[in-house]
């Protein structure tokens, strides 16, 4: 049996922070049963394109958007309205029965008891619960938060973009992602903590909290030693030449953090002109680092990118091709370890990025999941375990 394979998690979750959390914990073999409000459910669904084919006819199924799928592959579904006792009550014996291991949620703080889902409802329940919920300021703190707003106000857009320009959000939304796998790793200390202790926990993930934990260096420069710490575009705030150059067909990202390997630059064909005396050290090329650049910029021009990267690569200095997401896909390091899901309704194959580190179950599963779930795909079988008529259920409202 795999490590993981006997837990079940049970996870209100929309948007994107919880949804990849419980992608992290599906791809380790626990069993991840989303729950939804009727009759939308996660708001994510319908975002982004239609890619599915409608199986009942023409055109395109609705609520299997683009923007919903890759975060929730490995997964079931559910649907309750939790604004009805009954639906609080069929929560209650789904925690109970199952039985649930991970209670998860990323609603705002004031909704927890009115929907019943707040910890000491839940522990009183099933006590080695681990609970967890993300937020974005913290159980004490009912403020709506977004991933760029959390990136505003962690500092990261000003820490984004050019430095004579407008502040950036960053391309990926590096809150949400940070703060689930932050979660990821409370959860399995949790586990780890239940296993020695028998003991359920309560986890509370700040979402900027997490956001400003990463900042330790910024953080430090300006508090202690009260530097001013803003974007700076591609370069490096303390080594030099770091930056993106321009070549014949492309782009490459150069980054240069020892002398030793300026000096190997400096042999290469093109590059002699460069070994002035005052740029032997990193201090007098960081001192004239705009200059360096535009000479820089104007020899890589020259070049074609798998000459440079030859090149470069060679004389063992760190070098990178500015990839294309098609350029990612396609890399061997990426491209055998991709995680793929086929829906068996439509025939349509998905893949998604592989983790940080592949699971032994993902190995086992030859890196396939299944396609992520219909809303309230699951709710006849996991209600019907409990001896409930989904007919009825839905007649009702409750489901």
């Amino acid at each position: 049996m795999e490590l993981f394979s006997s837990l079940t998690v049970l996870s209100l979750e929309q948007a994107t922070t919880l949804p990849f959390l419980t992608l992290r914990l599906a791809q380790e073999g626990m069993r991840v049963i989303r729950l939804e409000s009727p009759p939308r459910g996660d708001p994510n669904r319908w975002v982004g394109s239609e890619v599915l084919p409608d199986p009942q006819g023409s055109g395109s199924e609705k609520g299997m958007n683009a923007y919903y799928l890759p975060n929730n592959l490995g997964k079931q579904a559910i649907t309750l309205n939790l604004k009805t006792a009954e639906g609080q009550a069929l929560l209650h014996r789904l925690v109970n029965e199952l039985p649930v291991d991970i209670f998860a949620t990323n609603q705002r703080p004031r909704s927890y008891t009115k929907l019943g889902i707040d910890y000491a409802t839940l522990a009183a329940l099933r006590p080695e619960l681990i609970w967890i919920g993300i937020t974005g300021f913290g159980p004490d703190h009912d403020e709506a938060a977004y991933d760029p707003i959390l990136q505003a106000r962690a500092g990261f857009m000003e820490l984004t973009g050019e430095a004579e320009r407008d502040p950036m959000v960053f391309g990926l939304p590096m809150v949400d992602l940070g703060a689930a796998e932050h979660a990821y790793g409370q959860v399995m200390k949790a586990l780890f903590r239940r296993a020695k202790t028998g003991e359920g926990k309560r986890l509370d993930i700040s979402m900027f909290q997490s956001a400003v934990s990463w900042m330790v260096s910024p953080v430090m420069l300006t508090s202690s030693f009260g530097e001013e710490v803003s974007r700076r575009g591609n370069i490096h705030q303390f080594f030099a030449p770091v930056n993106v150059y321009p070549t014949s067909d492309g782009y490459i990202y150069l980054a240069l953090g020892t002398d030793g390997q300026w000096q190997a630059l400096t042999q290469l064909p093109g590059f002699t002109g460069l070994a002035r005396p005052d740029y032997v050290h990193n201090v007098g090329r960081i001192a004239d680092v705009q200059s360096l650049n535009q000479e820089m910029a104007a020899i890589t021009a020259t070049r074609t990118t798998d000459e440079l990267m030859k090149a470069f690569q060679k004389a063992g200095i760190p070098v990178s091709k500015v990839n294309r997401i098609e350029d990612v896909c396609l890399d061997p390091l990426v491209a055998e370890i991709m995680i793929s899901a086929r829906d068996p309704r439509t025939g349509v194959e998905i893949s998604i990025a592989p983790p940080a580190v592949t699971s032994d179950f993902l190995r086992k599963q030859g890196m396939e999941l299944c396609f992520p779930p219909r809303l309230g795909e699951h709710n006849d079988d996991i209600f019907g375990a409990l001896g409930c008529d989904g007919d009825d259920l839905r007649g009702r409202g409750v489901i």
